[in-house]
């Protein structure tokens, strides 16, 4: 799974917020505010990637258990999923 082109992560004063690009701006109106953990899950799919991949990527970064960080890398993508953003 891969974030869809067209979509930028930005960094304005303390927030990491996602903003459409070019044509996708016609079709996506607004922006996404993510927190620390979604911004680096965000980054992660900026490349391809799978969830056994994001899992291990969590564990390494943050204090976390792997049930709960796939729980949550699973909502966050479902997320994503719902507002067609993930090819």
């Amino acid at each position: 799974m891969k974030i869809k082109e067209g979509f930028v992560l930005k960094q304005v004063a303390d927030a990491t917020i996602v903003v459409p690009a070019g044509e996708t701006a016609i079709d996506f109106n607004g922006m996404i505010t993510l927190n620390e953990t979604a911004a680096f899950l965000w980054r992660l799919l900026e490349n391809e990637t799978d969830e056994d991949a994001m899992v291990s990527a969590m564990l390494a970064e943050y204090e976390v258990d792997e049930k709960t960080a796939r729980a949550g890398i699973r909502r966050f993508v479902e997320k994503l999923r719902g507002e067609e953003l993930l090819d």
